[in-house]
């Protein structure tokens, strides 16, 4: 069975095949450190992102450029700053992000820690309140990731492991991902992105 980004993924994916969506997403893993920090995130997402459109291959063009085509590394702040472009090109279509296991993101060293780094970043991300972008982030319940993500999580679902509520959620998931591209579609005005974060033992929603 497909874990529960997966089948979001899968979904949008079908989306995204009908020119109707542009999808990025990143993998979190404990066991290998270039899939740990902000840094490498923003980088998989940015060239993600920037191969569905020209416009944001243009604001990538532009960053390459100015570090000596490549020969000089880009801070944070500056892949932010490309992202941010990116997500407010203007009449562009529904964006979906997606984060799996942030809680694999080391938390014990470093200050700010990797962790911290990337709740950040989803932070700010969210703090844009762009009615076409929608974000997932996956975790177990650890509690410095509850204490940023649920404020934008007011619906709590209790997940637990028989195979059928994880089926239930999963459909759920498709439900909500292609109503609301049908309701935004009709031209219908919305305040802010989704913020769904999940994990084996629940599921959290916000508008």
């Amino acid at each position: 069975m497909l874990s529960i980004s997966s089948a979001i993924i899968q979904n949008i994916i079908t989306l995204r095949e009908k020119k109707l969506a542009s999808l990025a997403y990143f993998y979190c893993d404990f066991r290998e450190e270039d899939k740990q920090s902000r840094h490498n995130l923003l980088t998989s997402i940015l060239f993600q992102l920037s191969a569905q459109s020209n416009l944001g291959r243009d604001i990538l063009s532009r960053s390459y450029s100015t570090h000596d085509n490549g020969a000089l590394m880009p801070n944070g702040g500056v892949l932010t700053k490309c992202l941010k472009e990116m997500l407010t090109i203007p009449a562009q279509g529904h964006v979906y992000l997606i984060v799996d296991a942030l809680d694999e993101c080391p938390n014990k060293s470093g200050m700010p820690t990797p962790r911290e780094e990337v709740l950040g970043l989803v932070r700010d991300i969210v703090n844009l309140y762009l009615p076409n972008l929608h974000i997932c982030v996956t975790s177990r319940p650890e509690i410095d990731i509850q204490a940023i993500l649920e404020p934008f999580t007011p619906l709590h679902v209790s997940l637990h492991n028989q195979s059928g509520q994880k089926k239930d959620v999963v459909d759920y998931v498709s439900h909500v991902v292609c109503s609301d591209f049908l309701i935004c579609g009709d031209g219908a005005m919305r305040t802010g992105g989704l913020l769904s974060r999940l994990s084996p033992k629940r599921l959290t929603e916000c508008k």
